[in-house]
């Protein structure tokens, strides 16, 4: 009886400790496969509806990343945008975000010349 109580509680111990064990092997091949590539990084996240969200994704090592604008929803991930970077090893983290907002600050949209209207439309109604 004491035989079969000792092999029930090892085999218990065991089924209990192959999660643990299993993360511990896919983390050790991890660092050994991909040591010089690190993992993806999502940057944002960002809400659009109940169900749909674009998030933004940094992937690749610090001389060539990559900076994905995914938009996801329950059914489907769907690539919005790819800007490739190839940073120099000075630039900060915050280079994405420095590229954005210079790219949105190229000039007032308001600068512009306005649209000629129609003399015949004016007077219609």
């Amino acid at each position: 009886m004491t035989q079969t109580l000792l092999l029930v509680i090892v085999f218990v111990l065991g089924i209990a400790s192959l999660p643990w064990l299993v993360r511990r092997v896919q983390q050790r091949q991890g660092r050994l496969a991909g040591s010089s590539v690190p993992p993806p990084r999502v940057l944002s996240a960002i809400a659009v509806g109940p169900h749909q969200r674009v998030v933004t994704v940094e992937m690749g090592g610090d001389g060539d990343r990559t900076t994905l604008i995914l938009g996801v929803t329950p059914q489907s991930i769907c690539c919005l945008h790819t800007q490739v970077s190839r940073a120099d090893p000075g630039a900060g983290i915050g280079s994405f975000s420095n590229a954005m907002a210079n790219a949105s600050a190229v000039g007032p949209l308001h600068s512009r010349e306005p649209a000629p209207t129609d003399e015949k439309d004016v007077g219609r109604g």
